[in-house]
């Protein structure tokens, strides 16, 4: 079985734009702009880092003995909100500041399992998010509630626009010929729904898109128009809650960008060049009641990975978990994992286990600790032997004090290669990020991450060497100009070191950015 899509790319617009000119004139206007403002404005977390990773397959547990909420929200209790800061008043405004839970509302449910590379980040203030390589599959961390409202409401929208201005001195991420470019991004959010979107403990539809388009000044060559879409439905009645999700991402660079982040954090390291992927991913949950302290949650997953003019795959996989709530805040689980993967040819179809512990901890209303581990057994058609491996995830998010935020997440899964015939790759990552609120309108923020890619054969026939050690480090700054616009400036390094020279490069960014919300 193979998967087919067929997939119409539209051709952005050329900008004609001088190259130095445009970027001083952006830095010229944003800070110009942030030294003149003088009404109050909402604290505005920085724009969403984390780059997409592959879905997971494995959710979060919830820590409560009531009905679970459906399956798109955490499964763990929700923790208390902190308690709103003391108003602070700016020394021109005439408006308070918002308090803290106001900039940094905390989510309900911190621990979705349905959360992934392509749930939309629209809220005013989301909170900083870690997450791993390869699409949302290891986003421990889904940030605050995209849209929320302290009234009920049926109808919900939410309207965004980021604009960016970009300097990057490899836009090929070659190893022998690095060309610069400079680059604007264009990236609209549009997020509609009905019911409890933001709760999910009632009935709710929600639809998130995002167009991005990259335009490049001199390399129009290059240019790239990237789409996100993010669909979802929950149902929730007595004690069966069911949740389902359809996430489409259309990449068209070297960057694996989502909702989460459009600046390049995580590279498609597996290609190492600008390549066509594209993600297709559906998922269903339905979590039912046993006793006050033991609940069943069902999953099944259905994720393709389309590499058009390469190998792409398609998976089908269905799980089974069951739930005990330890202690009021503590929550363990167990259960396991089963699916098949069809790989184009000449790659091998492959069957996988996997058996696995899961634990949510709320260790304070300020620190949450997530983890999941296990072994996933993977057959190769009988072409070779069992491949073991372990599996887990591990993630932390840390709110000490208003204004600081500390998140951190690590991991290891399997992908079929989309460049490499008969090969697999377990990509194991860790990933972190902080944020620090500085004079009331600067925000501060530090990302940094690691992964390690070894290869492996899926055949007896083929002898897999590549190893990869992918890194990155990303520093910037962003001023909340007033209620509705903010304004930063950030630097990217990333680096690929491969035992093969052909896949090894480095790169270097420079970007402005500004973003409106209506």
């Amino acid at each position: 079985m193979r998967p087919g899509y067929a997939l119409y790319i539209h051709r952005s617009a050329y900008l004609i734009m001088g190259r130095t000119s445009a970027l001083v004139t952006a830095m010229f206007f944003a800070v110009i702009l942030a030294t003149q403002a003088q009404e109050s404005v909402e604290e505005v977390a920085l724009p969403p880092w984390s780059e997409p990773t592959l879905p997971s397959s494995e959710p979060a547990l919830s820590t409560q003995a009531a009905p679970l909420p459906p399956a798109p929200e955490p499964v763990t209790s929700a923790p208390e909100p902190l308690p709103p800061a003391a108003t602070e008043t700016l020394p021109a405004s005439s408006e308070p500041l918002p308090s803290s839970e106001q900039a940094f509302p905390s989510s309900p449910n911190p621990w979705s399992p349905s959360t992934n590379y392509s749930t939309a980040q629209t809220t005013v203030v989301p909170p900083p998010v870690a997450t791993g390589p390869y699409g949302g599959s290891y986003n421990v961390f889904p940030a605050g509630e995209t849209v929320y409202s302290g009234e009920a409401r049926r109808f919900h929208y939410l309207l965004s626009l980021t604009v960016r201005g970009v300097w990057d001195d490899n836009i090929f991420l070659s190893h022998t010929n690095k060309v610069s470019g400079y680059y604007f991004a264009i990236e609209p959010v549009i997020t509609i729904g009905w019911g409890d979107i933001a709760g999910h403990s009632r009935s709710y539809l929600r639809m998130d898109y995002m167009p991005s388009g990259i335009l490049f000044v001199d390399h129009s060559d290059q240019d790239a128009f990237n789409q996100f879409l993010h669909l979802e439905g929950g149902y929730s009645s007595g004690r069966l809650s069911v949740t389902v999700s359809e996430d489409i991402a259309i990449l068209q660079s070297a960057n694996l960008n989502s909702f989460y982040d459009t600046t390049g954090l995580w590279a498609n390291t597996d290609a190492s060049a600008p390549t066509r992927m594209n993600i297709f991913y559906t998922r269903l949950r339905a979590d039912y009641q046993l006793t006050g302290k033991m609940f069943l949650q069902g999953e099944f997953d259905s994720p393709t990975y389309f590499y058009p003019g390469n190998i792409s795959d398609y998976t089908v996989s269905g799980g089974l978990y069951l739930y005990y709530n330890w202690l009021p805040k503590l929550s363990v689980g167990i259960g396991g994992t089963f699916g098949y993967t069809w790989v184009d040819d000449p790659s091998t179809n492959q069957t996988f286990e996997q058996i696995n512990l899961r634990l949510n901890y709320e260790v304070t209303a300020k620190l949450n600790l997530y983890a999941s581990g296990g072994v996933e057994f993977r057959q190769f058609d009988g072409n070779r032997d069992t491949y073991d491996s372990p599996v887990f995830e591990l993630g932390l998010a840390y709110h000490p004090f208003s204004g600081t935020n500390i998140s951190l997440a690590a991991g290891r899964r399997i992908y079929p290669s989309g460049y490499l015939a008969n090969q697999d790759f377990g990509a194991t990552y860790v990933a972190a990020r902080f944020q620090q609120r500085l004079f009331n309108r600067v925000y501060f923020g530090l990302g940094a991450g690691y992964e390690h890619s070894n290869y492996f054969a899926t055949d007896r026939n083929v002898n897999a060497i590549r190893d990869d050690d992918y890194w990155f480090i990303e520093p910037s700054v962003d001023v909340a100009i007033t209620r509705w616009l903010t304004a930063g400036v950030y630097y990217l390094h990333r680096e690929d070191s491969s035992n093969e020279d052909f896949f090894s490069w480095e790169d270097n960014q420079v970007g402005v950015r500004a973003t409106v919300r209506f």
